[in-house]
């Protein structure tokens, strides 16, 4: 009874054991005999290999496996190591039913007797084809990850160890820094460090601050392999498992020297574009201050001409006026210099010999610079000749000497130098490609720093004492040079003297070679009633001109602005001359002259004013008279402009005259 009953509970105990093989699907388990033949199947492995149990039991277990391992004898190697070694384990492909190959992961164990025999084995086999692929995809990844790191060259990109030793090493790291993985990999990351930072603790704190904060950022010069230092632009970040704990920490290094050198530069031409926007707001101030200044002085000269005429004419009276006199010319003096600065002085372009210039002034230059400053002379055996305002050249010349004198208060020579040289490019700022010639004052003075330097061309700036100079020299020099297309260039050094250098453009006419000029016509008798329109919108300019006018006997009517004149033209037969002002408001003079044209299109026309850039096309057939004029220049203008009429009639009788013949 007892054995019926162990026997009962030991079928039921199989049956459970069936019940739980059958139940599972995750596994494909089954047995074979000692020989490999399959005795039983399970749901599992139906599911994954696509056999039913009397499909496949009965069968050798080979035929799960790819023909190349049953060429090679795994199958039978299997159930060899398993039957030796108590059991077989491996990853590989193996066939489903429909061909499919999928990865499988397989263990082999030996089934034995209670006597030691050999019944068969248990094999359990599991589908990772889903893993394995996912691994791959990983593997994938990360060597995409590692190709797209290691191909980056402008970013540094390694990682540290825990202690910040150099654990990998992209080829952008070795651009920047030229080391090659195998000099780097394994060396601490401060030796990239300067040694002041190393000393302070920087790389140490950087992986204090990425650890505490999970990040450190900061931009500090770092070293190279051969020594030389650049701005650097730094991301350390920590690097943690999935249990949080520190595994490393990734580094990113930026090479930003190009960055800070441009910006750099960015900064200097901001610097400049702020001090161009200055001189020439200081260039518009300049020349309305004096365009009103000439006013003023005009006013004050004709006044000084016609009181001369009826006061006493006792000594004292007399020096008097001629001090006002002297004094208000040197005032018109220093308005020319201040329209040379805003460049709107008149100028009289003419072709110029350089040498020939300047030895005709040198006995001039020497007078005034004394004996403890002899000049030297240097020019070449020939030099083309330019094109600038012989006066005006002169002048700047005196300038740039007497500055060299000054410079050099002890004594010394001065040398007076001129090149030909050619600018490619705009090698030099102002200056158009072209061939020049450049005109130099040496002096071996106290020379100038670089702040001095930049300001010394600024109106107004002198390192003159009080009394010594009005800081205007070199500005007109600077405005004057760039009127006529050329440029003054400064070079200085403190205890090694300046350099002035004028560049003018070069000129193909010469002197000689110009067409000579027509010789005056004969003189005409002004005429005492002379019928004059004045316009001017400064009251006491307007007055002083209409006294001058009348003083000469002419008849004159004043008008205040453009407006004001055209509404005076009640016919063509009204005024024989008209003398305009050029700045006023609502109508320039230019304008008034346009439009009073289209009334009387041969009126006489003069155009007063203390600018020297004018519109070319609006001026045509218009004698200039430049402020501040007195007495005598004006009367010149009304020669002037009656010789030029009297010109043009002679040239419209003369066809009437051979025609007559």
């Amino acid at each position: 009874m007892d054995r019926e009953l162990r026997h009962a509970d030991a079928k039921s105990e199989n049956d459970r054991y069936r019940l739980l093989v059958d139940a599972i699907t995750d596994y494909a388990i089954y047995m074979l005999d000692p020989d490999g033949i399959v005795t039983n199947w399970n749901a599992g492995a139906q599911r994954f290999k696509g056999y039913a149990a009397e499909e496949i039991i009965g069968q050798h277990f080979s035929r799960f496996y790819s023909p190349e391992d049953r060429s090679d004898g795994l199958p039978e190697r299997a159930l060899t190591i398993a039957r030796t070694e108590g059991k077989f384990e491996q990853e590989g492909w193996r066939i489903r039913k429909d061909g499919e190959r999928f990865w499988a992961h397989v263990v082999i164990d030996p089934i034995w007797a209670k006597d030691g025999t050999l019944i068969g084995f248990a094999k359990i086999t599991r589908d990772l084809t889903e893993r394995r692929a996912a691994a791959e995809s990983l593997r994938q990844s990360e060597e995409q990850f590692r190709l797209l790191v290691q191909s980056v060259t402008d970013y540094a990109i390694y990682r540290l160890d825990p202690e910040g030793h150099v654990a990998s090493w992209n080829s952008g790291a070795e651009r920047i820094k030229g080391y090659t993985p195998a000099e780097i990999i394994g060396s601490h990351f401060s030796r990239f460090y300067t040694e002041e930072d190393r000393l302070a603790g920087e790389p140490e704190r950087a992986m204090s601050i990425a650890r505490e904060h999970g990040r450190f950022a900061a931009e500090g010069w770092r070293v190279r392999k051969n020594g030389t230092r650049f701005r650097a632009s730094v991301v350390l970040d920590p690097i943690r498992d999935d249990k949080g704990k520190l595994i490393g920490f990734a580094k990113v290094t930026r090479d930003v020297s190009e960055r800070e050198d441009a910006q750099r530069k960015l900064d200097l031409a901001r610097e400049a574009l702020f001090q161009s926007q200055k001189m020439e707001a200081i260039g518009q101030l300049t020349g309305g201050v004096a365009h009103d200044f000439n006013n003023l002085l005009m006013a004050i000269l004709s006044s000084l001409t016609l009181l001369e005429r009826r006061v006493s004419r006792d000594a004292s009276t007399q020096r008097l006026i001629d001090n006002a006199r002297q004094g208000a010319e040197r005032g018109a003096a220093l308005t020319q210099r201040m329209l040379a600065f805003a460049r709107r002085q008149e100028l009289n372009p003419e072709p110029v010999d350089v040498p020939e210039l300047v030895r005709g002034m040198n006995d001039l230059l020497q007078r005034t610079l004394g004996p403890s400053h002899p000049i030297g002379l240097q020019f070449p055996l020939s030099l083309p000749w330019v094109l600038a305002d012989a006066n005006q050249l002169e002048m700047a010349l005196l300038n740039l000497a007497v500055n060299a004198r000054d410079a050099m208060p002890d004594g010394g020579a001065i040398s007076i130098t001129a090149s030909e040289a050619t600018v490619e490019d705009r090698a030099i700022e102002g200056l158009a490609p072209g061939r020049y010639v450049k005109l130099a004052v040496i002096d071996t003075g106290t020379g100038m720093d670089a702040a001095t330097l930049a300001r010394a061309t600024e109106p107004f700036f002198t390192t003159k004492g009080v009394g010594k100079g009005t800081g205007l020299g070199l500005s007109m020099i600077h405005g004057l040079a760039e009127q006529m297309k050329g440029e003054l260039v400064l070079r200085s050094m403190v205890g090694h003297g300046t350099t002035a250098e004028l560049w003018l453009p070069v000129t193909d006419i010469r002197r000689g070679a110009a067409s000579a000029p027509t010789p005056p016509p004969e003189k005409i008798d002004q005429p005492r009633d002379l019928r004059v329109l004045v316009v001017d919108d400064d009251s006491l300019v307007l007055m002083n001109t209409a006294a001058l006018l009348e003083d000469m006997g002419c008849v004159v009517t004043e008008a205040s602005s453009g407006a004001e004149a055209l509404a005076l033209f009640k016919d063509a037969f009204a005024f024989d001359l008209l003398i305009t002002d050029q700045a006023m408001p609502g109508m320039v003079g230019t304008q008034l002259i346009k439009k009073t044209r289209e009334i009387v299109p041969d009126l006489r026309i003069i155009l007063a004013s203390g600018y020297g850039e004018l519109p070319e096309a609006a001026i045509h057939n218009v004698i200039k008279l430049a402020k501040p004029f007195g007495q005598a220049q004006l009367a010149a203008a009304i020669r002037k402009v009656e010789m030029e009429q009297q010109a043009l009639t002679d040239a419209d009788r003369a066809p009437a005259a051979i025609a007559a013949l």
